[in-house]
């Protein structure tokens, strides 16, 4: 399990790294094509592409990857769960500790009747 894991986060390093790689290759492109003959500037190296990334994340978006509070998703939780009783809270928790696998112990929702209302 623990390689798998492993293999997971070298995925996502490389695909970070490749897409960083990229991003910054289509920023020097578009800055060499562009800029020298709109602004009369030089042309720019691929490190310095790569800087200008990084400043202008930093001046204009941060490094947070959502705007605000968080993911879509998780607001909506939060005011799904300010919406819920004590009871429904108690029992979602309970849920949660069980590993969500409603199917197996009986308890699951009647999907059509859901998908009806």
């Amino acid at each position: 399990m623990k390689r798998y894991r492993f293999l997971r986060v070298v995925k996502i390093a490389l695909f970070g790294t490749l897409a960083v790689v990229a991003v910054s290759f289509l920023v020097m492109s578009l800055w060499n094509v562009l800029m020298p003959s709109i602004f009369a500037v030089r042309a720019i190296s691929f490190w310095q592409a790569l800087g200008l990334l990084v400043l202008s994340k930093l001046l204009f978006g941060g490094f947070r990857p959502y705007p605000g509070s968080g993911p879509r998703w998780r607001r909506r939780m939060m005011e799904r769960w300010e919406q819920m009783t004590p009871e429904e809270r108690e029992k979602f928790k309970q849920g949660m500790r069980h590993g969500c696998n409603l199917r197996q112990s009986g308890d699951a929702p009647n999907r059509e009747a859901e998908v009806r209302a």
